[in-house]
């Protein structure tokens, strides 16, 4: 479903080019929760808006369902993303004049009364029902970064792309978004997760280490 192949990206320095990503290989079909381990600033996060067609590499491809993304005009690429892949950010990106229900209901501006009991179930699913009319400077981090993993699902992506999920949440808060990764993962999606954290890669199908450029295979 998701294939990266011989992904190469550099960003510009006083140095000269700075070498962020080299011959990055990956493959991820239905019911793979890949995930992705490296220190802050080795590339992590760079690799994930590749992997979505947010960030156009140096080199290589990425193919979803045989649809090479950086090969489509940008309109047909947004397009793409839509339908595909659901996005969860590290900084939540929530619409602080939003309550809970309206921030998960972001995506659908047309459909938006269709998808509304839906958006309920997962806001039900992810603990969040107490919350339901709260705004996010009242909430949480944790009940922050649960309301943006609904918002990524409420749309019924094939693939999720997470970028450090956990990476400041306490235990409880880790397990009940992890346990929505997982289920998404076992229900035929795909995961692809970037994190420092170790705890995520027990949730893992496949791990990889990110380091100096490159992708490591790990044992899970």
């Amino acid at each position: 479903m998701l294939e990266m192949a011989n992904i190469g990206k550099s960003y510009p320095s006083k140095h000269g080019p700075l070498e962020v990503l080299r011959g990055i290989e990956i493959e991820a079909d239905t019911g793979d929760f890949v995930v992705i381990r490296g220190e802050s600033g080795c590339g992590k996060t760079t690799l994930l808006l590749t992997a979505g067609g947010l960030l156009r590499p140096d080199e290589g491809s990425v193919l979803v369902e045989n649809h090479s993304l950086y090969e489509l005009p940008a309109e047909q690429r947004a397009q793409i993303r839509s339908v595909y892949f659901g996005f969860v950010y590290q900084q939540f990106h929530l619409m602080p004049y939003l309550d809970v229900l309206d921030n998960v209901l972001v995506p659908t501006l047309i459909s938006r009364n269709e998808r509304r009991d839906r958006a309920r179930e997962l806001i039900a699913a992810l603990k969040l029902e107490h919350r339901i009319s709260h705004k996010p400077a009242a909430l949480s981090i944790g009940e922050r970064q649960r309301t943006a993993l609904a918002r990524a699902l409420l749309c019924e992506p094939k693939i999720l792309l997470a970028d450090e999920p956990t990476g400041n949440l306490d235990e409880v808060n880790a397990r009940i978004v992890l346990d929505r990764m997982s289920a998404f993962a076992e229900q035929g999606g795909v995961v692809l997760a970037v994190t420092h954290d170790p705890a995520i890669r027990e949730r893992a199908t496949r791990a990889f280490a990110l380091a100096e450029g490159c992708l490591v295979q790990s044992q899970v």
